[in-house]
């Protein structure tokens, strides 16, 4: 599945599971480096337990960031 996102330097998520368990992340954009390492952390994770830790932080002064964009491709995976 693929997420556009909004209000982040990144663009879109990629993302794949399998049932609850993220099985891969890939951003399109935003900071290559910390992106990269959230994608790390966050394969093998239970969707709900990453939707729980990254929904609602916020990057300087926007509203979102890439992690809550993340919870937010998370929540929406079907």
């Amino acid at each position: 599945m693929q997420y556009k996102t909004q209000g982040t330097c990144s663009t879109a998520i990629d993302l794949e599971l399998d049932g609850d368990i993220i099985k891969s992340v890939s951003f399109t954009g935003g900071c290559n480096g910390n992106l990269q390492g959230i994608s790390k952390l966050v394969e093998g994770m239970n969707k709900n337990d990453a939707i729980a830790k990254l929904k609602g932080i916020k990057c300087g002064f926007k509203n979102t960031s890439c992690p809550d964009q993340l919870a937010h491709a998370l929540e929406a995976y079907n």
